[in-house]
């Protein structure tokens, strides 16, 4: 009887893991993101970038449309230059697919382990992996685009760049060129060329700058509402615990970076947006869905607080968190706007070193309108 009824809960558990999965897409169109790291020993500032800055690239996207509709935004991640990455010589790892799950991406950053050396840094291989391994959405109208930093040469590696590039482009994905170090280096070293043959820019950064930390008025307020909307996610189904978890972890990573208000401010805003969403664990996010039904659920994929409700008292539980997230969300995103003219003004003598956030948000703007996305702001 025993093992009856343990093979019986696995089946429920796979029942349940199954349907938290199965979320239906809506019919947006979608912006796609590639992002290849180096992270060999001199690149820990660029890492460190990416870890604060991912929320910044995604809301560039939060105020944008396309064919009248917010475009849904998915990111994936590479790293490239590290000796134990894979046994054929690549030092090249994928840490995230293409995806939409934000708080995922974001663990997956904050879990890069910090290097004191390298492997080779090979551009044309790790070019040539995400061209390969992503899933690409084949609509002409998407977006796609690979934005891939580092400092030593491009032309290194088996993989010839230029083969690379070349493939990328005939699959509609721009390849944009991120140098870490001096603009003639980076000519030399071909990073320049490489955008060139495949439609993409090619940008200079500074991989070691860090945000300068100024306080905003509206820090307080801010960091107060993003707690009060974790209050509105309702964990379900095998995943509900993880995700929670994974939530208020991303909170906290945001919290413990450089500039931790600014951070937490971008996530905030992130979260305050349509590309934050979380239907395979959150029933308020699930229930947006046209042919979803909360009152369908087992009792085994419900949250404690919902088992002892009627299915009419579920519906209603669902719907006054979701007024109250609209609500939390609006506040949210007033306020984040409010501290970034706040901290825009402050700012305006200081020198604008060029990031991993602004490279990439500079092109993605330009790009992206040849795809019929419009920004509503500057």
């Amino acid at each position: 009887m025993k093992m009856k009824l343990t093979f019986a809960s696995l089946a429920l558990a796979g029942l349940t893991f199954s349907h938290a999965q199965d979320v239906a897409k809506d019919d947006r169109l979608v912006v796609q993101i590639a992002i290849l790291l180096d992270n060999s020993g001199s690149m820990q500032g660029l890492i460190q970038q990416a870890k604060t800055q991912i929320w910044q690239i995604v809301n560039e996207f939060v105020s944008a449309k396309q064919d009248g509709k917010v475009p849904r935004v998915q990111v994936g991640l590479y790293e490239y230059g590290i000796k134990d990455a894979q046994d054929d010589g690549s030092y090249v790892r994928q840490l995230a697919p293409l995806t939409e799950d934000l708080d995922s991406l974001s663990e997956k950053l904050f879990k890069i382990d910090k290097r004191d050396s390298g492997g080779s840094e090979f551009c044309g291989w790790v070019i040539k992996e995400a061209v390969e391994h992503f899933k690409w959405d084949n609509s002409p109208k998407t977006y796609k685009a690979i934005f891939i930093a580092g400092n030593e040469e491009f032309t290194q590696g088996a993989v010839n760049y230029k083969t690379s590039c070349k493939s990328a482009i005939e699959k509609g994905i721009i390849v944009n060129t991120i140098h870490c170090g001096p603009e003639d280096e980076g000519i030399r070293g071909m990073w320049k060329d490489a955008a060139a043959m495949s439609d993409g820019r090619f940008l200079i950064i500074n991989h070691n700058a860090v945000a300068a930390t100024i306080p905003a008025p509206q820090d307080k307020a801010i960091a107060e509402l993003n707690s009060k909307l974790n209050d509105t996610y309702i964990a379900y189904g095998a995943k509900g615990g993880e995700g929670k978890q994974r939530q208020i972890a991303q909170d906290g990573n945001a919290l413990s970076a450089p500039a931790a208000a600014e951070v937490l401010a971008k996530r905030a805003y992130s979260k305050a947006s349509a590309n934050y969403s979380n239907a395979t664990w959150d029933l308020v996010d699930r229930a947006k869905e046209k042919d979803f039904d909360v009152k369908k659920l087992t009792e085994a994929e419900l949250p404690e607080e919902m088992k002892k409700m009627t299915p009419e008292e579920r519906v209603a539980f669902v719907e006054k968190k979701k007024a109250e997230r609209s609500e939390l969300q609006a506040k949210l995103k007033s306020l984040a706007e409010e501290r970034d003219k706040y901290v825009a003004e402050k700012s305006k003598a200081e020198a604008k070193e060029s990031t991993l956030g602004k490279a990439v948000s500079t092109a993605v703007r330009e790009q992206a309108a040849k795809k019929g996305v419009t920004f509503d702001k500057p």
